[in-house]
């Protein structure tokens, strides 16, 4: 008999939720508001985002080594999550570019920080035979929250004549909310040790992290290479005539099929073969990356919801074979230096993908993303090649 999840991880699932729903409430209007109100280039938007993108995956290596060698990851996470709901008021506060960017940098710092930790933390908790549908649960209660904060954001929008600002305010509240479940809500497992504490970032600790685990950080950073920020999506919908009260549409829907599909893929992690179901991913992105470059309105509304299932199939799958690949005693850093490979990925993706829309127009922004999968798809190739040699 498969062992059940632990009431900790849906607790943790439940504190992604809400936090979720607090800055996605933002994040869905963002780049319609730079846009419009703040009168800020494509380029430039690509940039913020990819700048704040990346400093939330480059903080988690350090978040990640600190929680392996403290031995510790809770209160980590809190301070993580802290600092995103202490970000939200500083973006109604707004009354120019330097605040936005300064609240958007210091959200993401808060989401590096908990981060790695919390995934860490996930693994430590879940019995391996079920650990790809316990990240997908964790995943899924995420992207219900990722769903709900735009459809609470459109809400609100219409309900207040676009005030961006009120709502904004109103985001600070589940913010709050995540950090009192956590704190109150989950216990930390005991973690054994000699009680000697190793920095997990010197040579012969890193050199306990196998070949097979930096395969998946160089997949995984030309993966996200193809995944620049959904700031795009928007920006193509926004493009396309979908009103600015109604562009969290895009966001919903995307993250309506991601939920919906991010549990059951990861429990497809735990019986499928982990290269073909991430073959999978890379291939229904470069379709939805297809959709968006060269359909109309309709073919938008496809791309979305492709680019949301691609999302279901590879984003728990990777933390379960960071997981499965790195040693439990190393699983922060491990998490840490995947998410640094990322972030900076990241950063160049969403710069390109701002400035060839700014050259070339948004056509080419996503032609890129989908030769950046098949070039994935490539490494995925060689690596099991590599495996399977003698």
């Amino acid at each position: 008999m498969r062992p059940h999840i632990p009431r900790a991880i849906w607790a943790l699932g439940f504190v992604s939720l809400l936090m979720d729903v607090s800055s996605e409430l933002i994040h869905s209007l963002l780049p319609v508001f730079m846009a419009t109100a703040l009168g800020i280039s494509a380029f430039t938007i690509g940039l913020i985002e990819g700048a704040a993108e990346a400093t939330a995956l480059i903080v988690k290596v350090f978040s990640g080594v600190l929680s392996d060698w403290w031995g510790k990851r809770k209160p980590l996470a809190l301070l993580g999550y802290g600092l995103g709901a202490a970000s939200k008021p500083l973006f109604a506060l707004a009354t120019g570019a330097g605040l936005v960017v300064a609240a958007r940098l210091i959200d993401r710092v808060g989401k590096g920080i908990r981060g790695a930790p919390r995934d860490a933390l996930v693994a430590d908790l879940a019995p391996p035979e079920i650990r790809g549908a316990a990240f997908g649960l964790r995943q899924a209660l995420d992207t219900v929250g990722a769903f709900a904060g735009p459809l609470l954001g459109m809400a609100l929008m219409i309900a207040w004549a676009d005030d961006f600002r009120a709502v904004f305010w109103a985001a600070a509240i589940p913010g709050f909310l995540a950090v009192a479940l956590l704190f109150l809500g989950v216990q930390e497992p005991e973690r054994h040790s000699d009680g000697k504490r190793v920095n997990p970032i010197r040579g012969e600790a890193l050199r306990q992290l196998p070949a097979s685990y930096w395969w998946v950080v160089g997949i995984g950073a030309v993966f996200t290479l193809a995944r620049f920020s959904e700031a795009f999506l928007v920006l193509r919908a926004n493009q396309a005539g979908l009103a600015v009260a109604w562009t969290p549409m895009v966001f919903i829907a995307m993250n309506v099929v991601y939920a919906a599909a991010a549990y059951p893929c990861g429990k497809l992690a735990d019986r499928m073969h982990h290269d073909v179901l991430l073959g999978w991913g890379l291939v229904v992105l470069a379709a939805a990356d297809a959709a968006l470059a060269w359909g109309g309105f309709a073919g938008i509304g496809l791309g979305v919801v492709l680019w949301g299932l691609s999302l279901a199939l590879t984003q728990g799958l990777l933390a379960t074979m960071v997981a499965d690949t790195a040693p439990a005693a190393l699983r922060g850093t491990a998490y840490g230096f995947f998410n640094l490979a990322s972030g900076l990925a990241m950063l160049v993706a969403s710069g390109l993908a701002g400035l060839l829309w700014d050259r070339a127009g948004a056509v080419f922004t996503f032609l890129a993303g989908a030769l950046f999968c098949l070039l994935a798809l490539g490494l995925l190739g060689l690596r099991r090649r590599w495996a399977s040699a003698p």
